[in-house]
């Protein structure tokens, strides 16, 4: 196996395929990036069990020489590969054991791992695949994906339900503490699919996406999902279980509703959240919002330990309902109010002890749920 390429080409692709490599594994083949050199282009596979990532390079740089497969120890060529800086590179394999690599004066010598124990990756290969726009896809996953759990206490809920029906796709995701909920029109051939994408994966794949426009080719089955953008194959295992009804938590009805400049708010509660203390279960900030009767809004924090926190804030509209006392994670309103792109935002309160919900003028798809925390 003998080839030329481009080093900015190459890097470009290792740092996609580098998000499948695994942290730890008891399959030290996994540690390897899977080359697979064809006569006009190549294919890179990496694999941790959870993630499958595959790219094809054909990039017009690429100059093959004869081909083969060769399993490389990943982290190590990328080190490499970031380091050099010639601008051409050549591997050539030695004796089946050895892959010599040149850039201008350097020269590295890699022992290559067996690529015939590299386990073969079942890309999933389907008809009817759900289309979506990759800022779409990107802005769900910004939207959604901090709401879920981070405790394996219950596995399901460390992951977004995508649902879809009636030509809508509902993208939940929660932590039992809260709740973000997106809702989009689209159109496709399925006719229904429910499935849980692990947060991991989704963090992994909206950085990928981050360097793509065009749309996403998504293929379901059962255990998996693949995200095909372009040469690029990224591929998931599904969360197992059933994602809880969330719905019936979502209150239906709100007697106070407060208008505030999205900016405003954000930078009171962050400077309030400084003196907060931690609840004990969550171990987050909590700070207290009231209503008073002139329809000024008082964001405080009492610490015994530390010192108290006041702020002022006026609403940016009419606000409706009575005067509402209510405590809450400061850290779960500032993570929801930078999901929103509104520059306004709306806070509906059903009661002092039920969950609050936060909308934005301008994201009309998109509503956050957070249950508040009993003040004496």
């Amino acid at each position: 196996m003998i080839f030329t390429i481009d080093r900015d080409a190459l890097l470009n692709q290792l740092l996609i395929i580098q998000k499948g490599l695994p942290n730890k594994t008891p399959l030290p083949i996994l540690y390897a990036i899977k080359f697979d050199v064809y006569e006009d282009y190549l294919l890179m596979t990496s694999s941790n069990t959870d993630v499958a990532i595959q790219v094809m390079v054909d990039d017009a740089t690429l100059k093959i020489i004869k081909t083969g497969h060769v399993a490389i120890p990943g982290r190590y060529l990328i080190d490499i590969m970031r380091k050099i800086t010639s601008h051409h590179v050549e591997f050539a394999l030695i004796e089946d054991k050895l892959i010599v690599i040149k850039a201008d004066r350097s020269e590295f010598k890699l022992r290559l791992m067996d690529v015939e124990d590299y386990p073969e990756v079942d890309f999933l290969d389907l008809d009817d695949p759900v289309v979506l726009d990759s800022q779409l896809l990107k802005s769900i996953i910004r939207e959604t994906n901090f709401a879920t759990a981070s405790s394996e206490k219950r596995p399901i809920l460390t992951g977004v339900n995508f649902k879809y029906r009636d030509d809508s796709l509902y993208c939940v995701a929660t932590d039992s503490y809260r709740l973000s909920q997106k809702n989009v029109k689209i159109r496709t051939n399925n006719t229904t699919f429910d499935i849980v994408v692990p947060n991991k994966s989704l963090d992994e794949l909206s950085k990928i996406l981050d360097g793509f426009q065009e749309d996403v080719d998504v293929f379901i089955n059962p255990n998996k999902v693949l995200f095909r953008m372009n040469k690029i194959l990224f591929q998931t295992r599904l969360l197992e279980g059933t994602y809880p009804d969330t719905m019936r938590i979502i209150p239906t009805e709100f007697p106070v509703s407060i208008p505030f400049n999205k900016e405003d708010l954000l930078a009171g509660v962050e400077r309030v959240s400084l003196l907060s203390p931690k609840d004990r279960d969550t171990n987050y900030n909590i700070i207290k919002l009231a209503l008073r009767a002139d329809h000024v809004v008082e964001i405080s924090s009492t610490n015994s330990e530390v010192g108290d926190a006041l702020e002022e804030v006026i609403p940016a509209g009419d606000v409706i309902g009575p005067i509402i006392r209510i405590a809450f994670s400061s850290r779960y309103l500032v993570e929801a109010l930078k999901s929103f792109t509104s520059p306004e935002v709306t806070l509906h309160f059903a009661g002092e002890v039920k969950p609050f919900v936060i909308k934005g003028d301008r994201d009309p798809d998109l509503m956050h749920l957070i249950l508040p925390v009993r003040i004496d």
